[in-house]
């Protein structure tokens, strides 16, 4: 199971599973309220594992922590939005 961590200064989220990068999706902040998730990429080898949504969720979290809001342009991200519905309501831009 990979670890998923928060990079701010890169400006995205990483899975991490023994050392290595597995997973990463990377955002655009937009002000000091909004993020523009704009990359999701995860290893073909961890493909089907729920990375990427775990990936998603992590932003989502972070962005309900800190009071913003996301616009999902990957079509990774807008995928899930999607299919949370209501779920994500509160934090989509």
């Amino acid at each position: 199971m990979a670890d998923i961590v928060h990079e701010p200064t890169n400006h995205r989220f990483i899975a991490v599973d023994a050392g290595k990068i597995v997973a990463e999706m990377t955002y655009s902040p937009l002000g000091e309220d909004r993020l523009i998730i704009d990359h999701t990429d995860v290893d073909q080898a961890y493909g089907g594992q729920g990375i990427g949504y775990q990936l998603v969720d992590a932003a989502v979290a972070h962005a309900r922590a800190n009071g913003m809001k996301i616009l999902p342009l990957c079509p990774f991200a807008a995928s899930v939005f999607k299919k949370k519905g209501e779920e994500y309501a509160d934090v989509r831009f």
